[in-house]
């Protein structure tokens, strides 16, 4: 299985050889570093720890910095796969994908705030006549008045956004190895510098 970490730049047109245009998503995908292997005898699962991007020492915890052999990196993931050849120490950059591949995509969504539920779940709020004057936005009714409670799992106003959206399915189109950028067909979830997982459905 092939994983990355990147973040998200910007959109833009992509066209490809037969002349169409693909929207597109540039990601900006900096080398990662091999910082454990999780093994099924030793931790009974397996998975590769990886570190990417720089930050002050100060702002790492110090048993998260012993862990690092005292580096400091900004983000530290673990991707559930075989470790197979890799060692602690080694670099993984974003060559290892190609075009064409078929990738999942996870990142976290717009921060939206306290929403209303016409803008949080669809709704179509209330009537435009018939005397109706402070109620266009309302969610409506709630629940049957002799229940005295409002049910679990009731759509109302809320928070929204901010959330772990995951795409599968998704094409990379173009893979520019030294700058390492990768060009992923569509949109992905989540404001410009939002980090983003890649992981691979070949």
């Amino acid at each position: 299985m092939k994983f990355t970490l990147a973040t998200k730049q910007h959109m833009t047109e992509f066209f490809s050889e037969d002349g169409r245009v693909h929207p597109a998503t540039i990601l900006k995908a900096t080398p990662m570093t091999v910082t454990a292997l999780k093994t099924l005898e030793k931790d009974g699962y397996e998975a590769i720890q990886v570190g990417s991007g720089v930050q002050k020492k100060e702002r790492v915890s110090k048993a998260l910095r012993g862990h690092l052999k005292d580096n400091a990196y900004k983000t530290v993931k673990e991707f559930r796969t075989p470790s197979g050849d890799l060692s602690i120490g080694a670099t993984i950059a974003c060559d290892i994908f190609n075009k064409g591949d078929i990738v999942t995509v996870s990142s976290i969504s717009k921060g939206k705030g306290f929403q209303g539920g016409m803008k949080r779940h669809g709704m179509k709020g209330g009537w435009g006549q018939h005397g109706q004057k402070h109620s266009a936005r309302e969610v409506g009714s709630i629940g049957s008045t002799g229940q005295q409670r409002v049910n679990k799992g009731k759509r109302m106003p809320g928070r929204m956004g901010s959330d772990r959206v995951t795409q599968k399915n998704a094409t990379i189109l173009d893979v520019d190895v030294e700058n390492g950028i990768i060009l992923l067909k569509g949109a992905v979830a989540g404001k410009r510098g939002t980090l983003v997982e890649l992981v691979s459905q070949n």
